[in-house]
């Protein structure tokens, strides 16, 4: 009796244990991600977005500072003074103060202006091209993770058809109908297999970890993906195409913008040679004097008329007029040579639906059944799981090669197709 109430609590919290284990392992886990899910993801907390926008906040201060118009100065002095030569017993508080207007050459203030605007629309667009740029990534590294689940998914039947087989040749070798050579063909293989899913699991883990990273850990380490593959739903025409991405794509207006910019930035250079005018007053009362007078202050650009800074305004206008040219001419090669891989895998991808897939399956049945009746050797059977399985990955290997090439089209060409 004494034994059972000691061992009461135990069992009771044994059991306990067991069931809190049982409810987690019923619990659902949590929900996939898919691939719109995952783009809003990255969207929201990647550093490259959130840089983009710091930008665009940094270029509207740079116009608030454009437009602001130059402060006054005041200077002011006072002390005692009184007439000494000849003394008449005058003394009083002298002071002096004077006030100072810088008036800026209006086409010098236009100018900076208008580079300051130039400098607000290159920002913006650089978000887009950030966003561009982020989503084709992420895009990219989704469908590495679908073709490394997939081969994972292929790895895993691999091994458990092997081990079937194995499980066949032993089962043949025990009843004097194959030779233990056969049987150790199957276990070789076998641990071929295990391999094989090992290293397939492995690509899963490092596809899984590049692919949270581009979303700067907002999938967590624990996280699921669903999705398939994308498909060519049109055809690419790349004339149209092209012609569309010189007029919209946002790398090109980032540039156009930033040349905008050098422009205006050459115009205020060479304004800046015009001197800036200060208008002064002054109010002036000493013993025996009072004054109130006006004045200009005029710099005389005499030895030096700003040559170096008109002469670096438009080399930095040159370079950038050829930054934009150069970008021009690598979105036309991207273009032309990622349509060219859409032709390509979409090619390959109707030999496989329209004969490979099914042949590959029906030579893989065919020697299964052999092998089991005896009319086929293992060797034939390992041989024909082993085509099966490469057929079927080749096939999801061109998938993807589809899809990426896509999303690099999409980013080329400066949106959706």
């Amino acid at each position: 009796m004494v034994v059972r109430l000691i061992m009461a609590p135990w069992l009771l919290l044994f059991g306990s244990m067991l069931l809190w284990k049982e409810t987690r392992a019923a619990e659902p886990g949590p929900a996939p991600y898919n691939l719109n899910t995952i783009i809003a993801l990255a969207l929201e907390r990647s550093p490259v977005i959130t840089g983009a926008k710091a930008s665009i906040e940094q270029s509207r201060g740079q116009r608030m500072t454009a437009g602001a118009y130059p402060n006054p100065s005041v200077t002011g002095s006072a002390g005692r003074g009184s007439i000494r030569d000849p003394s008449t017993g005058v003394s009083i508080t002298e002071r002096t103060v004077t006030v100072e207007q810088p008036l800026e050459w209006p086409a010098k203030r236009e100018a900076r202006q208008r580079a300051a605007d130039a400098g607000v629309a290159g920002a913006t667009a650089g978000l887009e091209e950030a966003k561009l740029n982020l989503i084709a990534e992420i895009k990219v590294a989704f469908y590495q993770l679908l073709l490394a689940q997939r081969d994972a998914d292929l790895s895993a039947q691999n091994l458990a058809m092997v081990k079937e087989v194995s499980r066949t040749a032993t089962a043949r070798v025990a009843a004097g109908d194959a030779t233990k050579f056969d049987l150790m063909k199957a276990t070789v293989e076998v641990q071929k297999a295990t391999k094989d899913a090992a290293r397939a699991q492995s690509a899963v883990l490092t596809a899984r970890v590049a692919l949270n990273t581009k979303t700067a850990g907002a999938l967590g380490h624990a996280f699921a993906v669903e999705g398939d593959f994308e498909p060519l739903k049109q055809e690419i025409r790349l004339e149209a195409l092209t012609e569309r991405t010189l007029e919209d794509h946002p790398t090109l207006r980032r540039l156009s913008r930033l040349v905008d910019q050098a422009d205006q930035t050459l115009i205020y250079e060479k304004e800046s040679r015009m001197p800036t005018v200060s208008v002064q007053g002054q109010y002036h009362r000493e013993a025996g004097d009072e004054s109130v007078t006006g004045g200009l202050s005029l710099p005389i650009p005499l030895w030096y008329r700003r040559q170096g800074e008109i002469q670096t305004a438009l080399a930095g206008k040159h370079r950038l007029q050829a930054e934009r040219d150069r970008m021009q001419n690598e979105l036309i090669q991207a273009l032309t040579q990622h349509a060219q891989e859409v032709r390509t895998a979409k090619g390959q991808i109707d030999l496989f639906e329209q004969g490979l897939l099914k042949q590959a399956e029906e030579t893989l049945r065919i020697a299964r059944i052999s092998f089991q009746q005896g009319a086929a050797s293992l060797l034939e059977v390992l041989d024909a799981q082993r085509v099966h399985r490469q057929t079927l990955l080749e096939y999801a290997q061109v998938r993807m090669d589809l899809s990426v090439a896509l999303a690099r089209l999409e980013r080329a060409s400066g949106g959706m197709l």
